[in-house]
């Protein structure tokens, strides 16, 4: 089983060649891996360049942001299954192997979410964040969250799904999970630790800024659920 991985790099120097090793030092032969920069200035690409001959792609065209950088990247992949991480954070060793294994065994599951520790910028460990069982209801209100560097889905799936919803400049792979539901993708929540989500000035700064647009997302997402016939329950 063939996995495509997707990273999305914009500035991020201090800590992409940890990103980077994360995914090709993998103990798991079928790893595609695709990072996408579309124009930093920081040593990234130096960076990126060092570890060329472990990447199967490199794109460094321009995007319209992070959902359009993600669709480019997966424009490219060619595995069975697909996850995507962010150029901050990290998969911890064996996560991919223990995807594919429950992959294997469960082939009407089209989307895996485990757990995530977050942890600092020289990588400590401040706490345990867990993905939950998703409903319609629960993502709504937020209370339903699967954390994002653990969840992996099926290349049909993602398809089925549109890709991701460049106009999305808040929450676009919330709304990709969403869109996957209600397309009909089955969940299912893993019960092992497969990432970690970095806590550092630059994401708490964003968290800061996707507050305030919070209110606006719920009520789109509301919208988009009655708009596609079904009901939230």
């Amino acid at each position: 089983m063939k996995f495509s991985i997707v990273t999305i790099s914009y500035n991020q120097a201090e800590f992409l060649e940890r990103a980077i090793l994360s995914v090709v030092d993998q103990d798991y032969g079928e790893i595609e891996y695709i990072v996408v920069d579309p124009g930093s200035t920081d040593g990234s690409r130096e960076i990126i360049e060092r570890y060329r001959d472990r990447i199967a792609k490199i794109i460094y065209d321009p995007d319209q942001g992070p959902a359009d950088g993600l669709n480019k990247g997966f424009d490219f992949a060619t595995g069975e299954v697909y996850g995507f991480l962010n150029s901050d954070d990290t998969l911890l060793p064996g996560a991919i192997r223990k995807v594919a294994e429950f992959f294997m065994l469960h082939t009407d599951i089209g989307l895996v979410s485990g757990h995530t520790y977050i942890t600092d910028k020289d990588d400590n460990v401040l706490r345990k964040s867990y993905s939950e069982k998703f409903s319609l209801r629960r993502y709504a209100y937020g209370a339903s969250v699967l954390m994002q560097a653990s969840t992996f889905f099926r290349a049909g799936e993602f398809k089925k799904a549109g890709g991701f919803n460049v106009a999305n400049r808040t929450n676009w792979d919330g709304e990709l999970f969403l869109d996957m539901w209600l397309n009909g993708t089955r969940f299912y929540v893993l019960d092992e630790f497969l990432s970690c989500y970095r806590l550092q000035v630059e994401s708490i700064t964003a968290s800061m800024k996707l507050d305030e647009n919070i209110k606006k997302y719920r009520e789109y997402v509301f919208k988009k659920n009655h708009g596609s016939g079904s009901t939230i329950l």
